[in-house]
C-alpha cells in the first residue's frame, strides 16, 4: 500500500504542530513525529479500521487526535488529521467538506 497524505490533511498536521509547540517547546516535533509514525502503520493496517462518515478513522496512540483516511486501489488517502476534543458535529462538517 501506499499513503497519500492530501493537502488539506497536511494543514491540519500543523496546525496541530504549532499548538502543541506553543504548549512545550518540542512538543510539537513529537506529535509530528506521532502522527506520522501512526499514518505509516497505514500501509499494513489500512481498511482495519471503523468506518465514520464514510472514512475509515484511525485514533492516534499518543495524542487525541484521529486520522481519516479512505482506500483507493492500493493507495490509501490520509484525508483529515482532526483533533478528537472537538465536538462531534464540528468533526462531521469538516469530514464533509472534504
Amino acid at each position: 500500500m501506499r499513503v497519500r497524505i492530501t493537502e488539506p490533511a497536511e494543514t491540519d498536521l500543523e496546525q496541530g504542530y504549532f499548538f502543541y509547540e506553543q504548549q512545550q517547546i518540542g512538543l510539537g516535533t513529537y506529535f509530528l513525529d506521532a502522527l506520522y509514525a501512526d499514518i505509516d502503520s497505514l500501509t499494513f493496517y489500512a481498511g482495519i479500521h471503523l468506518k465514520v462518515c464514510g472514512y475509515h478513522r484511525l485514533l492516534s496512540k499518543r495524542f487525541p487526535f484521529a486520522v481519516y483516511y479512505s482506500l483507493n486501489d492500493e493507495t490509501v488517502l490520509v484525508m483529515a488529521v482532526l483533533d478528537c476534543r472537538q465536538s462531534p458535529s464540528w468533526i462531521r462538517k469538516n469530514l464533509i467538506k472534504r
